[in-house]
């Protein structure tokens, strides 16, 4: 580093001897329209991102200030102080380190600049030191490099901004008012990407959109269905509209991995994670939250992979995903991480802590938050050898006060569920054996909105059987659960409610025996799909669970996914690159009728488009299911219309296949006409075609195939 400013210093004593200005405003300089050098950018982003800023080759340098000024008999000391804080965080290249000196009193100007071997090592640092206290009177501030050229273009004299003429937007919503009521979904396959309507009634797709290279690795729908988010080297983008999908905001992350949006859709989560020059460190995690609309970064969080590792269900590099969870619901005001020994709670007014410190919860290893309400629901396992209980806890928020706790005993591991309106809290618990040497589970059932949250324990019949799978009732008081340890397993559903509706759990039936691994409720509840995938190689059971019945059973060979539609209505199953054959998805109806196949090569994803929550009132819902009848009768009037039309459609198929046939058949006549003469010839001036007027004779026909001679010598 130092020698590059000794060269500069000397090139600018070089150009002012000659009389050269070197002060040239590289921005000024434009090259003609059209032009581009004969180098051809793959990446549109190039030409139009107006938000990228493309850095000036000093990404991995910082610029310390508010250092000592020292004479230069403690330059040396100050230089080892400075080095020994900031190799900690990261490799300092060989001369990385320079401290400017006044040519007059030979004393340090107070900055100091420090060269990484990565970018991603500076910003670390910068992240880190800033603020930094040496002393009393020295606190650092830090800064990159890159920001002063930006800092430099700020004008002397203020001007107001140009204010732009207002564009009405477009209706991003436009979709939900499809006269035919269908939902849409997006699927991947080999490099296209495309958006479609799911036409049931016709049994065919309806192409809304498709490009190719969309995305360069998945799609993702926003949480409400507004907007559909591509993922790219530079960052991710939104894209929707009324008729088709226009870019509407991009949100700069070099080399992006994850994203998530909160359940409002207020807000966009970003993830990358970056190798460390030194193979002994953890990887380098940068997290972005922005402001969907504005494309605003509200707050980032910078650090070493270790940070972010604790809890969550998956993800990428040792990280769990997502490392932020959203809570109170759609509006999202909060979100939180779980950190060591405790988690860390944000508001998103301020993007701060709340009450600027964390809750504090000693050895907490899991915790989630309530669909609908400001609720915290954590786990704290056994310590002290069984000592110290484990616990669970519902801690209020903004408050953080507790709301109720329950102990567990022999605990080896917890999982919990929320129901969907948050009216329940299941708590899976797994307890040791008396003898230490096998477990059991059982289930805790807190029910949040009754009066001091009461809490009922459930165990099986057979309290020893694995659990395979648990998956609440969507807006409903039932629950469904796979146990056992046979390869097949039972299922069993049981009611929040009893048939007296006191207030106590009933289990309504189990169903011995089944071929399933996975619970798939509609959205609506009521009919839910037993899924068998992976070993069980894609069983399906429609059932109904107001009538525990059975309604269809059937297979998608091989399955790996499977997505009810938002509505309730259809059900997708799908078969992805994971195989390398049947690869595509399959529509069913609510009821299992297999609707239509399609088959795509190396096919990758499938979503549904999510809807928003519906604006009637649970009164106004309870009127329209009591008069369904009566408001069905349109919809029952153009299924008929349907169907008549696919059944003339069906007529009008069958008669051009008759048509095609009968034409066949009279080429194959004329043919015969055109070859009697030749065939009466041959057969010796008959002229009849018909078999029965002829006599079949035997006739015996000897032909030598071979002859050889040889002979013989007698002795």
């Amino acid at each position: 580093m130092a020698a590059e400013v000794m060269l500069m210093n000397e090139i600018e004593a070089k150009a002012a001897s000659m009389a050269i200005d070197l002060n040239i405003d590289f921005n000024s300089i434009q090259l003609p329209r059209g032009e581009d050098c004969g180098i051809v950018s793959d990446d549109e982003d190039v030409y139009h991102d107006d938000q990228l800023e493309f850095d000036s080759g000093f990404g991995n340098v910082i610029v310390v200030d508010n250092l000592p000024v020292v004479p230069r008999e403690k330059f040396e000391k100050l230089e080892g102080v400075i080095r020994k804080i900031y190799s900690q965080i990261g490799v300092i290249k060989e001369d990385g380190l320079w401290m400017p000196v006044d040519p007059e009193t030979k004393k340090t100007l107070g900055y100091c600049f420090i060269e990484y071997n990565t970018p991603q090592e500076a910003e670390l640092a910068k992240e880190k030191t800033n603020g930094y206290k040496l002393d009393r009177a020295h606190i650092f501030a830090v800064n990159m490099f890159d920001d002063f050229d930006k800092y430099m273009r700020v004008p002397d004299e203020w001007a107001p901004p140009e204010i732009k003429p207002y564009t009405p937007g477009e209706n991003l919503q436009k979709w939900l008012t499809d006269e035919k009521a269908r939902d849409q979904f997006v699927i991947r396959a080999g490099t296209d990407t495309e958006v479609l309507w799911n036409d049931a009634r016709q049994s065919k797709t309806e192409l809304v959109y498709k490009r190719s290279y969309w995305t360069e690795s998945f799609v993702q729908w926003s949480p409400l269905g507004t907007y559909l988010a591509t993922v790219h080297r530079q960052g991710a983008a939104v894209w929707g509209g009324a008729n088709t999908f226009n870019r509407l905001m991009r949100y700069a992350h070099p080399q992006v991995k994850l994203i998530d949006f909160s359940p409002g859709e207020k807000f966009l989560v970003t993830y990358s994670s970056h190798e460390p020059s030194n193979p002994h460190d953890a990887n380098r995690v940068v997290i972005n939250i922005f402001d969907v609309r504005t494309g605003k970064v509200m707050r980032d969080f910078k650090g070493s992979a270790d940070e972010f590792t604790i809890g969550g269900a998956g993800g990428v590099a040792g990280v769990s995903w997502p490392v932020f969870r959203w809570g109170g619901g759609k509006e999202d005001k909060y979100f939180a991480k779980l950190g060591k020994n405790m988690i860390s709670v944000y508001e998103t007014e301020t993007f701060s802590l709340i009450d600027k410190k964390s809750l504090k919860v000693e050895n907490v290893v899991d915790f989630s938050w309530s669909p609908t309400d400001p609720i915290l629901a954590l786990f704290v396992p056994e310590l002290g050898g069984g000592n110290q209980p484990a616990r669970v806890s519902l801690v209020q928020i903004p408050s953080k006060v507790e709301l109720r706790q329950k102990n567990l005993f022999s605990v080896s591991d917890c999982k919990m569920y929320w129901q969907s309106n948050g009216e329940y809290l299941a708590v899976k618990a797994d307890r040791y054996t008396k003898t230490k040497k096998s477990t059991y589970t059982g289930f805790e059932l807190f029910r949040i909105k009754e009066r001091d949250i009461p809490i009922e324990v459930l165990e099986l019949d057979n309290k020893n059987d694995k659990i395979i799978a648990f998956a609440w009732e969507p807006k409903g008081h039932r629950f469904a659960v796979i146990h056992g340890d046979n390869p097949r397993p039972d299922i069993s559903f049981y009611s929040m409610k009893s048939s007296h509706n006191l207030g106590r759990v009933s289990k309504l039936t189990t169903l011995k025996g089944k071929q399933a691994n996975a619970l798939f409720w509609s959205p609506g509840g009521r009919f839910i799909v037993l899924a068998g995938l992976k070993g069980f190689n894609g069983q399906l059971e429609f059932f109904n669970v107001d009538e525990l019945e059975t309604m269809a059973t059937a297979e998608h060979f091989m399955a790996t996914d499977i997505e009810w539609d938002p509505t309730g209505r259809y059900v997708a199953t799908a078969v992805t690159s994971v195989h390398e054959m049947e690869n595509g998805f399959n529509i069913w109806s609510f009821h299992g009728k297999l609707l239509y196949r399609i088959l795509k090569d190396h096919f990758f994803q499938f979503l549904w488009r999510p809807r928003p929550p519906s604006f009637l009132s649970a009164e106004k819902e309870e009127e329209i299911l009591k008069y369904l009848k009566k408001y069905s009768k349109k919809y029952d009037a153009e299924d008929q219309d349907v169907s008549m039309l696919l059944s003339e459609q069906d007529r009008e198929k069958r008669r051009m296949l008759k048509e095609e046939w009968e034409k066949w058949i009279s080429e194959w006549r004329r043919a015969s006409e055109e070859e009697k003469l030749e065939r009466q010839r041959l057969r010796d001036g008959e002229a009849s075609d018909e078999e029965e007027e002829y006599e079949a004779k035997e006739v015996e026909v000897e032909e030598i195939l071979d002859f050889s001679e040889e002979v013989l010598f007698e002795e």
